[in-house]
């Protein structure tokens, strides 16, 4: 019975979390009231402000939705069954191509990601803890097999994890094109990662 009831909270939750996502990215952020996500959910103010106090709430649970997107994906990269090296390039395009997604198939919700990115980023701190924890477990897997050698592999995740986050926004303006599909941005990202730019 308690199993039930906890099921319904979820789904009435989640189902109020992804209403507020589409009129975010229909109306924007600023322009969507509480009154307008009760009444396009159906299911009352008081049903809402049950689950959130404020817009601002909901605005955070949202991203923590579309963030938990993100990380399913790069986790099912880092169980997939290949080499590290390939695995972490995999992971790169996957994170980029995910976050590219979810920004900008919310509409108007994409200014807001650009405009309110230190709200973005304050809930995005355990996530950030999850990635590097991922690119721990890759490059740890790789070390233990020969793949690389390195020193210090937490500080290492940490320099990866900061480098990929700062080709976010570049990425889903549309200044920079990477597929991975394309054999030349594979082995642009490759080279960089495993290479550096030293001549040698």
């Amino acid at each position: 019975m308690q199993d039930k009831v906890t099921s319904a909270i979820s789904k009435t939750k989640n189902n109020l979390i992804d209403v507020a996502r589409q009129l975010f990215a229909k109306k924007g952020v600023e322009n969507t009231t509480m009154n307008d996500i009760a009444e396009a959910s159906q299911r009352g103010r008081r049903t809402l402000y049950t689950y959130f106090s404020s817009k601002n709430d909901i605005y955070k649970a949202v991203i923590e939705s579309e963030l938990e997107v993100l990380y399913s994906k790069l986790e099912e990269v880092t169980r997939r069954n290949i080499p590290a090296d390939e695995k972490l390039i995999l992971l790169a395009f996957t994170r980029l191509g995910a976050i590219k997604e979810v920004v900008t198939r919310n509409g108007t919700l994409r200014a807001d990601f650009f405009r309110d990115i230190w709200k973005v980023e304050n809930v995005r701190k355990e996530f950030d803890k999850k990635e590097i924890h991922y690119l721990e477990t890759i490059i740890r897997d790789g070390c233990e097999k020969g793949i690389f050698q390195l020193h210090d592999i937490r500080q290492t995740a940490e320099i990866l994890h900061y480098a990929f986050k700062g080709l976010e926004v570049p990425t889903i303006r549309g200044a920079m094109r990477l597929d991975y599909n394309k054999k030349e941005d594979r082995e642009i990202i490759a080279n960089i990662l495993f290479k550096g730019i030293y001549v040698k």
